[in-house]
């Protein structure tokens, strides 16, 4: 029997990664099967030809008017809100967070606030931003955008903050300042060089969050993107549609998510975690 945390070689993380994905495969396999067995039309569990015919359906132009391809106007619309609402995030997050970890003032202004809104899950805020955001930004992709970017804001602002007080050693920051350096110059030329492994850790780890809050918004009052589709297509049972949106989803959080970690480890070279 292995030892608690022994370590597993490359070819055996892909291996056993190959066989949970089989598993996820074969007992959705069966299971659309058995409920195909009771009714052979049945379209709530599609089997691989419903899904390969749903997947065309999304990529064929539909609309007896104006034709169009669902996928492509949907990713443009879904991914264009996530990247900008994240590079907003990203941008507020760093700012607040690097100065509320090297002075007690902002920290002191700042903390108690997104400690409260940390706490309130984002998807219920998607109520205030309908009522505030509509009267202060209007619809449109700008109240998206901010909707999406101050759900993510207050956890990743915490988290730069944590990482820029507790993690850049005074020592170092003593030593610039003896070198004459300015606050300006210690932020940028000490603390900044030693948080951004973990900002990048911590963008990465919000991706996720991102991309619920934007489909929770998109199915509740979106008229394009990947949520609307889901909400219209559900409606009509059209689950070879509703399964090929996931999928994509899913391919699509985990290749940021690989994007993410093969930059910080570009990034910072010098930061390891023992991979």
């Amino acid at each position: 029997m292995r030892r608690i945390k022994s370590h597993l070689s490359k070819r055996g993380y892909i291996f056993w990664g190959f066989v949970g994905v089989g598993l996820l495969i074969a007992v959705y396999s069966y299971l659309s099967y058995r409920q195909h067995q009771h009714n052979p039309d049945d379209t709530t569990m599609p089997n691989l030809v419903q899904l390969c015919h749903g997947f065309v359906h999304i990529c064929t132009p539909q609309g007896a008017i104006e034709k169009e391809i669902w996928l492509l106007k949907d990713a443009v619309a879904t991914y264009g809100r996530l990247s900008y609402s994240l590079a907003l995030a990203c941008a507020m997050s760093v700012v607040i967070g690097i100065t509320m970890g090297c002075f007690p003032t902002i920290e002191a202004i700042f903390y108690p606030m997104l400690n409260f809104l940390a706490k309130i899950p984002a998807t219920a805020m998607i109520s205030v931003f309908l009522v505030l955001g509509k009267l202060l930004l209007g619809e449109g992709e700008n109240l998206f955008i901010a909707m999406i970017a101050f759900g993510v804001l207050p956890v990743l602002a915490q988290s730069v903050y944590l990482s820029a007080k507790y993690d850049v050693h005074d020592e170092h920051v003593n030593k610039a300042y003896t070198l004459g350096a300015s606050n300006m110059e210690v932020i940028t030329g000490v603390v900044w060089p030693q948080v951004l492994p973990k900002v990048l850790e911590s963008i990465r780890l919000q991706i996720g969050p991102a991309m619920v809050f934007l489909i929770a918004a998109e199915y509740m009052m979106g008229s394009v993107g990947f949520g609307y589709r889901l909400r219209i297509q559900s409606r009509l049972l059209h689950m070879d549609v509703v399964y090929n949106y996931l999928i994509i989803l899913g391919a699509t959080g985990f290749f940021m998510d690989w994007a993410m970690f093969r930059f910080r480890k570009w990034a910072c070279p010098w930061y390891s975690r023992g991979e």
